[in-house]
């Protein structure tokens, strides 16, 4: 267990769930890369990279002859991303940093990249302001956050999971960050020099059956129990929780309605 880099944590059952995650939102991250221009040849900025399922691809788009700089704060996810890295022969660069702390040259990065980040880290503006500095002209910025992540719900709704998922929200009050930071990327980011070319609502609304659906499970599965050690729920009310989420399988028409993201492309001016 690596100590206080991510609010998840960085153990083996949160690795399965980060690479799960990155399944379910693949798709979206392409067609955001591929608007955006990412191509080969190019220095792309990965930045709150995790284990790296982004920066892994990535780096195959860009090829030997450009690169990817990853950039994270857990030593966990830096050194798995190393191995991948090293044993795919991908040209990554890493940086085990905060991203208070990260330092890149000016005129030096053709497109950069961030999902779920933001909305962990307090006062995004100075990181933004430091990234678009090193940004070429007309290179472009990605990011997918959240932008009402209370809207997380099921139907039917049935109690002892709308406590759980009204417990995490009001968990995500005591880390750092604002977890709907995603609502504010469009105002903020022409402040910067960048200037917003698309923002686009991602919704997903799944069933059982889904392989979408995988998704709130695992988290659940991963965060729930820590709103035990936080005191926002007891013992019995997780088991509740989770045994009604398992529930919902066997319920005719049962759906989940997962966090609205928002995607904002901003181009550097």
């Amino acid at each position: 267990m690596e100590k206080g880099a991510y609010v998840l944590g960085t153990h083996r059952a949160e690795l399965h769930r980060l690479g799960l995650q990155h399944q379910v939102w693949a798709s979206e991250a392409q067609k955001a890369w591929d608007d955006a221009g990412f191509s080969h040849g190019q220095t792309l900025l990965d930045i709150g990279c995790g284990p790296g399922f982004c920066s892994t691809e990535l780096a195959y788009r860009v090829g030997q002859s450009g690169k990817v700089i990853a950039v994270d704060k857990s030593n966990t996810y830096i050194e798995y991303l190393r191995e991948t890295a090293l044993m795919q022969g991908l040209n990554v660069d890493l940086r085990n940093i905060d991203l208070h702390e990260l330092e890149l040259a000016e005129n030096s990065i053709d497109g950069v990249y961030c999902r779920w980040v933001f909305g962990w880290i307090e006062n995004v503006e100075p990181i933004i302001a430091n990234i678009s500095s090193s940004m070429k002209k007309g290179a472009h910025f990605i990011t997918h956050e959240y932008y009402a992540w209370q809207y997380l719900t099921v139907e039917p709704q049935i109690p002892e999971i709308i406590k759980c998922i009204k417990a995490c929200f009001k968990s995500f009050d005591s880390a750092p960050g604002n977890v709907n930071v995603g609502r504010q990327l469009p105002s903020i980011f022409p402040k910067y020099g960048l200037h917003v070319k698309s923002v686009r609502p991602i919704l997903k609304l799944c069933k059982p059956a889904d392989f979408t659906w995988q998704w709130p499970e695992t988290f659940f599965d991963v965060y729930w129990p820590t709103l035990v050690d936080k005191d926002l729920i007891t013992q019995t009310e997780l088991d509740e929780g989770l045994g009604a989420f398992k529930n919902l399988k066997n319920i005719e028409g049962a759906t989940c309605f997962c966090p609205p993201v928002i995607e904002v492309i901003a181009e550097k001016v």
